[in-house]
């Protein structure tokens, strides 16, 4: 029996076709009514790179986008060539196109917590990425898509593009702006009121159009950009983000991270990996990324890694244990997560989300690998930070070595021959602290 690939709801069970045009969705989904996810549900044949360099031609043939492209019409050459010919656009403004990135054992981190030579950290280097991290990953795809609608001529804006609409306040915000700007799409830009003015900078040399967003006395619970952005889309912009809630087409191309550990690993002597330690913000990274490490017939202990100053995931798992289990708790999701009350500041502000949007897959992916979340205090983060500049030469921001902090707290309940995965997922940028 052939299995079909699509979207499929984690919360109503309702389904959406791959080769549906502008499904960032669920059907079921609205204003009032935002607790719905579209989840990837795509068969996986053994994964096979092709060697190319970059990701996203490497990995073509397994990418949902793929599957919409086909049906557009597109031969696997177009395909490739399309991939090819924005990767070049997006390389002009960014000064980097997709790359595969390092992975590998970093002696430094293995020596400095302890691991024996057939143990250790395994490091994947995300900092020299399109736009310095992995966000553009999740949105490469969803440009993709538009311009594959365009291209065969069912987009159905005609010669008159909506805008893009992102809700960021960091990472994301800089690499949709620089995606788009490499396609010469306008986008409007959610920021909180209190930006930074120098990230504030870099998205306007990036061509963004910026809105701050000022909680409103009448703002229910949560952060008002989302609330801002939701507006705009209702009024006709296209969702740009990196929450599954708000596009579901985020989901499909991060998972080229998780496809490019799994690869390195065939080519790697001793045991498989045994942890990934991940930090979550809105937890489309985390889900990704597992998703992608499992395609490769890995199966590590997933660690989603949170601040205790904001840890709804980790709230979540809890109240999911209590009420039914953490695989599939969709239906469950009022009982499971909401709106942190109350977070505490950060060095690693970038994953203060109060309400992790992709938790049910979160979950699922450390259910699935007999894996747990973890909720660091501050001074993990700040050691986590510290020690990325001691003992590597990434320049990684406090965001992007969170992950560490997890495993620095986790440590001394990890042997000495486990193999551990973190990510340095963001480069540091000149307005941030700089290690002590």
């Amino acid at each position: 029996m052939t299995v079909t690939a699509m979207f499929r709801c984690a919360v109503c069970g309702e389904h959406e076709s791959l080769a549906t045009p502008l499904s960032w969705r669920c059907p079921n989904s609205s204003n009032d009514d935002r607790r719905h996810v579209l989840m990837l549900e795509q068969p996986m044949r053994p994964l096979r790179g092709t060697g190319d360099p970059n990701p996203f031609v490497a990995f073509r043939a397994y990418l949902a986008w793929d599957v919409l492209a086909e049906s557009l019409g597109m031969s696997p050459e177009s395909r490739d060539s399309l991939i090819c010919e924005v990767d070049e656009k997006v390389a002009l403004v960014a000064g980097t196109g997709f790359r595969v990135t390092p992975f590998g054992r970093n002696d430094g981190l293995s020596d400095a917590l302890g691991f024996s030579e057939t143990g250790g950290v395994w490091v994947k280097d995300e900092t020299h990425n399109v736009a310095g991290s992995h966000k553009a990953r999740h949105l490469f795809t969803e440009l993709l898509h538009l311009v594959a609608l365009e291209r065969a001529g069912k987009a159905p804006w005609g010669t008159q593009r909506p805008p893009l609409a992102i809700a960021s306040c960091g990472n994301a915000a800089f690499a949709a702006s620089t995606l788009a700007k490499s396609v010469g799409w306008p986008i409007d830009v959610f920021v909180p009121a209190g930006v930074d003015d120098a990230l504030e900078q870099m998205l306007l040399g990036a061509g963004a159009r910026i809105v701050r967003c000022p909680r409103r006395d009448d703002d229910p619970p949560g952060d008002p950009t989302v609330h801002r952005f939701r507006e705009a889309v209702a009024n006709g912009s296209i969702p740009f983000g990196v929450q599954g809630t708000e596009n579901a087409w985020c989901l499909d191309g991060g998972r080229t991270i998780g496809w490019e550990i799994a690869d390195a690993q065939e080519r790697v002597s001793g045991p498989p990996l045994d942890r990934v330690f991940v930090q979550i913000g809105g937890g489309a990274f985390a889900t990704d990324l597992a998703l992608g490490v499992f395609a490769g017939g890995l199966r590590p202990r997933i660690h989603a890694v949170q601040t205790s100053g904001c840890a709804p995931v980790v709230r979540a798992w809890d109240e999911a244990l209590k009420s039914g289990g953490t695989r599939n708790a969709g239906s469950r999701w009022g009982e499971c997560m909401w709106a942190w009350e109350d977070v505490k500041p950060s060095l690693a502000d970038g994953i203060l989300d109060d309400e992790t949007y992709d938790w049910i897959g979160v979950l699922n992916v450390m259910t699935d690998s007999d894996g747990s979340p973890i909720a660091v205090d501050e001074s993990h983060v700040r050691e986590a930070y510290s020690l990325a500049h001691r003992a590597t030469n990434i320049d990684v921001s406090p965001t992007g070595s969170a992950g560490l902090a997890g495993l620095l707290a986790m440590r001394p309940t990890i042997a000495d021959d486990e193999r551990v995965v973190v990510v340095f997922s963001g480069i540091r940028r000149h307005f941030m602290p700089k290690p002590s």
